[in-house]
């Protein structure tokens, strides 16, 4: 083998090994999320995250860093003439990782917005908007090779911010598992 080609397969492997060392959390993934809330609510996501690049911050004995979570969830109720909507929601999201970044475990909040096919209405509430914020605060917990896989318990609070009356509001639970690359 010439000397560019040993050279050329040997930058390549760098690059690759590279890669695989990223570490799961800095790494793109795919989700999928069951949640509920009173009133009969269950709720069923499939999303995405999208990190921030690079960017990243100590924070105390942590490493703070960033993603845009992006999601499409399926909500299922008792309602007045619908049982269901579809929702689409967008967030940017912190996540803070204890012991310098290293820790499996991480705490995480965003707000965002959500816009729904049609406004929420059961025989207790009703939304008198479709575009809504959204904010949520969990935990969670990262393993195996490289970090890859990640479970995140969630609570969350949709809501107008008074744009709008009524105004009720719903506070939501929401089990995550994702994967990422």
């Amino acid at each position: 083998m010439s000397t560019p080609s040993v050279l050329f397969a040997s930058f390549l492997s760098a690059v690759s090994l590279g890669a695989v060392a990223q570490p799961g959390a800095q790494a793109p993934s795919v989700y999928i999320q069951s949640g509920v809330a009173n009133g009969g609510i269950h709720i069923a996501t499939l999303g995405g995250t999208l990190p921030w690049g690079d960017w990243q911050k100590p924070l105390g004995s942590g490493l703070l860093t960033g993603h845009w979570d992006a999601y499409l969830s399926h909500w299922r109720y008792n309602g007045v003439n619908r049982n269901n909507l579809v929702l689409l929601g967008l967030t940017p999201t912190l996540r803070w990782t204890p012991d310098g970044g290293a820790s499996p475990w991480f705490f995480q909040g965003g707000i965002g917005v959500t816009l729904s096919n049609h406004l929420y209405h059961s025989s207790e509430h009703q939304f008198s908007t479709a575009f809504n914020f959204a904010s949520h605060i969990g935990v969670g917990l990262r393993w195996g090779e490289q970090r890859r896989h990640e479970v995140l318990l969630s609570l969350q609070h949709i809501s107008n911010a008074r744009i709008k009356s009524p105004n009720p509001g719903r506070n939501l639970v929401h089990l995550r598992y994702a994967l990422h690359w």
